[in-house]
């Protein structure tokens, strides 16, 4: 007996059917071109069979340097805009679980004790009486059937929920470990500015010196002398700039990571010689483009606004819900779980919409306009994804041209501030002259260090938005 009104209740629902009123999902068409940009500013790169896509190429393997290696695993363990993301993941999953529970039934025990006292006036008897009424059992309460694919719906949606928390992850994850290059390169890059501006006092401090002591004899003026000390105090206020540049630097390394960056992971070669990284093929925008995260993360979110339509649908028809109790009822305690106590109750509840002004209709429109605005944002999410590899492969095929003009200019201020000098030194030229010639090649060896760290960071950035990083190695394989 105890078992009958929650069995009718399960039969109910065995026998039930679920229609699905969710549209059929259609990815939309790629809002974006079949090919990558050409022209002067890209470089031609064939595709082969042996190509192998960005997104499969794990960081430990596109990174050659082994200090940046632990620096992005260490980041990785301890950063904490990706422990959000990951406990982001936990709850998405948590919120799916409630939703789906909804599909089945909840089963409650049930107890109680209805103790009542009737006074003389009040009895039927005309005597004071006292009645007991004591019940358990087990029950479903409130439970919906299915018939229409409302629930089902909203299940659909807490799913692609979490798959959109997943991908945005792992996304997190790919920022994070492109910053974390990033921050690695730009320290060592200031450290050489730091460098050159340590070495170009030293040299500075030489030359007044040797001016100073052509002044004391009458040969360099006044003028010259001054001309010289603005070389050395330039040096001067950069080595203070550039040493807190290095400073802020290690600390912004440390937010990256996470924790603190100990001296034996910071860079100890100078950009020049740098190999952190290996070279990477684009591949084609289709296939890299589709895999990216953030575009699966705004796919996800549509695939989410479409379930919801279905649910939107459903409102519209009938909704059927079960209540049903079975266990033992007795005026005794004692004599509650004997032969003859047995009782069920079986209550089915059907609720058909007829005037609700518009509302179900207006919440089907909401989730239409929704549908859209999803589309729209997944459109906007490939069109900026576009954009971003196109700029990071215009960049990848002029930084070559970029380097090899600088590292000319270079050579050409350093002969010309040698023979400003030179000169100088002869009477035939002023001071004037070679302190421009001076500044030139400061200024120059200063942008070719800038411009190396633009070569190193720009293959950290192609390898981003191309779709890698979110994983280790390549072996690891996508859930």
């Amino acid at each position: 007996m105890i078992r009958t009104g929650i069995s009718l209740a399960l039969t109910a629902i065995m026998l039930t059917g679920c229609i699905n009123l969710q549209p059929d999902y259609q990815r939309p068409e790629m809002a974006a071109p079949d090919a990558w940009p050409s022209g002067p500013a890209y470089r031609e790169v064939a595709k082969t069979d042996k190509t192998v896509a960005v997104a499969d190429i794990g960081w430990s393997e596109f990174f050659l340097d082994p200090r940046l290696r632990q620096l992005i695993e260490r980041g990785i363990a301890n950063n904490r805009d990706l422990r959000v993301a990951v406990l982001n993941i936990e709850r998405a999953r948590a919120l799916y679980r409630i939703q789906r529970a909804d599909l089945l039934p909840t089963i409650n025990a049930e107890a109680s004790a209805d103790i009542e006292h009737a006074s003389r006036r009040t009895s039927v008897t005309g005597q004071s009486e006292t009645s007991h009424i004591y019940s358990v059992g087990a029950g479903v309460s409130g439970y919906e059937l299915d018939l229409f694919g409302r629930i089902r719906s909203l299940n659909d949606q807490a799913l692609e929920d979490f798959f959109a928390t997943e991908e945005a992850r792992r996304a997190t994850q790919i920022t994070l470990v492109s910053d974390i290059a990033t921050a690695y390169l730009t320290l060592a890059a200031d450290q050489d500015l730091l460098k050159l501006a340590q070495d170009t006092l030293a040299s500075q401090q030489q030359s007044y010196k040797i001016t100073q002591r052509s002044f004391e004899i009458g040969v360099a003026s006044a003028l010259d002398l001054r001309q010289a000390q603005t070389s050395v105090d330039t040096a001067r206020v950069d080595i203070a700039r550039f040493s807190a540049i290095v400073a802020q630097d290690r600390n912004a390394l440390a937010l990256l990571v996470g924790t603190t960056v100990p001296d034996n992971l910071l860079p100890t070669e100078p950009i020049a010689t740098m190999t952190a990284m290996q070279d990477i093929e684009p591949g084609i925008p289709s296939e890299v483009l589709l895999r990216r995260p953030d575009i699966l993360e705004a796919e996800h979110q549509l695939k989410g606004a479409n379930a919801n339509i279905g649910a939107a649908r459903a409102a519209f028809f009938p909704k059927i819900t079960l209540t049903a109790t079975s266990g033992s009822v007795s005026d005794a305690l004692s004599t509650l779980f004997k032969a003859g106590t047995g009782g069920w109750a079986f209550a089915p509840d059907i609720v058909l919409p007829i005037f609700d002004f518009g509302r179900n209709q207006a919440s089907l429109d909401a989730a239409k306009a929704d549908r859209d605005i999803s589309v729209a944002q997944y459109d906007k999410a490939i069109q900026t994804a576009f954009r971003e590899v196109a700029d990071a492969l215009a960049d990848y095929g002029t930084l070559d041209d970029q380097l090899d003009a600088q590292r000319s200019l270079v050579e050409a201020t350093e002969d010309s501030y040698r023979l400003s000098d030179a000169r100088y030194r002869k009477g035939v030229e002023n001071y004037l002259n070679v302190l421009d010639s001076q500044r030139s090649m400061y200024s120059a060896e200063q942008d070719l260090i800038n411009v190396r760290l633009a070569k190193q960071t720009n293959l950290v950035t192609l390898y981003k938005v191309l779709g890698g990083g979110w994983q280790k190695t390549g072996a690891e394989p996508a859930s």
